[in-house]
């Protein structure tokens, strides 16, 4: 028996005015470019779980796009999927299955939408597909293959448990990073997050040596590697991330992490992460303005309630040697035109090294998607393929969708600007000159 990975990849916007105007910036595509370039950790994982008696292939569908011919030795395929990319993961699925081979499709999209992912599969897996996978498997070699597979109540994933992925199935020359997830979950359940909130309730927590293990495993096949841990939010459990900063610090490895301005709290726990390897921080700001950050979390205002200390954040982060990559949502409830200015002025403010814009986006299975759809502003629901944070699919409170997607593309223009970038790269490096600390290295791409 044989089993195929296959990992969707290579999100684009979907309105052409966008690509013309907007995406040929690069700093609106570089995060984009990285996520497309990484492979699927949960796939590889899959593949660790895998029985030994049961042979395992990986493909990127770029790789598939460019040979039109289908892997055809494989009984089993297993698709993972974002919502920008379904609508091409469903057209595979029935490519497979016309084939001969079985489907079984997962990841966060089918967990919301399982009926509608099995009108073009044959199998489910909703949830969490570390603990389901085995049994998927056996069901499938024993002939009672089920359409939907999905934890029992009670029946929780421990991350002690997970193997190490399957690193060794990757041609590694086309990948510029790889992936380690050191945690799962996020305690502040933003309305807009779909992982948070569709795949686990809780904040988990892999153990320390269970993460140097899988990162000796890269360096089996990288000796060099830039790693980005694949972590919502890093470094929630203080006592969890010493341990584990402290074990990297022997590692000698550059990473990139997301994490929140809490870290900032702490100068000791930045200087360690600084020693450890740590070479930037992506940080959800969201708004600079307290009228885009009311309600957007469906527990508590945390992140309005730390914002007279943004600025102080990003410039504590980044005294450290350790580089700030701030997100802005541009389209929140809160917002009319003025936050173009507004982003556009904290940047200066700050120095902040790197940006990301993106636009309120509606995933299915989100709070935000059930109210906007209630509230009658999803201007096409189902259009999965405008999910991909660039594209406007909903109706602002305070302007109209077409000067949402203007403002984004002018914010861009303005933030990606070479010479303004390059003045806060420069600022970034005359407070690391003055300080006397190391600039941190250029990223070790795999070539």
């Amino acid at each position: 028996m044989r089993v195929g990975f296959i990992a969707m990849s290579g999100v684009r916007a979907e309105n052409p005015k966008l690509v013309e105007a907007g995406l040929t910036m690069p700093g609106v595509v570089e995060r984009g470019r990285v996520v497309a370039s990484l492979p699927s950790l949960s796939l590889l994982t899959l593949a660790a779980l895998t029985p030994p008696a049961v042979e395992v292939e990986y493909h990127e569908v770029r790789d598939l796009r460019e040979n039109p011919t289908l892997p055809t030795d494989c009984d089993l395929i297993a698709i993972s999927s974002l919502s920008a990319q379904i609508l091409d993961a469903y057209a595979l699925a029935r490519r497979f299955k016309a084939a001969g081979a079985t489907v079984v499709m997962g990841g966060l999209h089918v967990t919301a939408l399982p009926e509608e992912a099995l009108e073009h599969c044959d199998a489910v897996v909703i949830g969490e597909g570390e603990p389901l996978w085995p049994r998927l498997v056996q069901d499938f070699r024993a002939g009672r293959l089920r359409r939907r597979y999905k934890a029992l109540p009670g029946e929780d994933f421990d991350l002690a448990d997970a193997p190490i992925p399957r690193f060794d199935l990757l041609d590694i020359d086309k990948y510029n990073r790889l992936t380690v997830q050191t945690s799962r979950g996020c305690p502040h359940k933003c309305e807009f997050c779909a992982s948070s909130v569709l795949l686990t309730n809780r904040y988990k927590l892999k153990p320390v040596d269970n993460i140097i293990a899988e990162i000796h495993a890269i360096r089996r096949v990288w000796k060099r590697p830039f790693i980005e841990l694949a972590d919502d939010n890093s470094f929630v459990h203080r006592a969890h991330a010493r341990q584990l900063l402290e074990a990297l610090t022997h590692e000698r490895i550059n990473w990139f992490t997301e994490t929140d301005i809490s870290i900032a709290n702490d100068p000791n726990l930045l200087t360690l992460m600084r020693e450890a390897g740590c070479r930037q921080v992506l940080i959800g700001l969201e708004s600079p303005r307290a009228e885009g950050l009311r309600g957007i979390e469906t527990r508590a205002d945390w992140k309005l309630r730390q914002l007279d200390r943004y600025e102080h954040a990003v410039r504590t982060i980044q005294s450290h040697g350790i580089t700030v990559n701030g997100c802005f949502i541009l389209g929140l409830d809160g917002d009319d035109e003025s936050v173009f200015d507004a982003v556009y002025d904290f940047v200066t403010r700050t120095n902040l090294y790197d940006v990301q814009i993106t636009v309120q986006t509606p995933f299915p299975g989100t709070p935000l998607y059930d109210r906007l759809l209630a509230e009658g502003r999803i201007l096409r629901p189902g259009a999965w393929s405008a999910c991909t944070l660039l594209d406007v699919n909903f109706v602002p409170r305070h302007m109209t969708p077409d000067r949402l997607q203007w403002g984004l593309v002018e914010l861009a223009r303005r933030l990606y600007d070479p010479g303004f970038v390059r003045e806060r790269h420069d600022a970034f490096f005359r407070e690391m000159h003055r300080r006397h600390i190391s600039p941190p290295m250029p990223h070790p791409v795999a070539s």
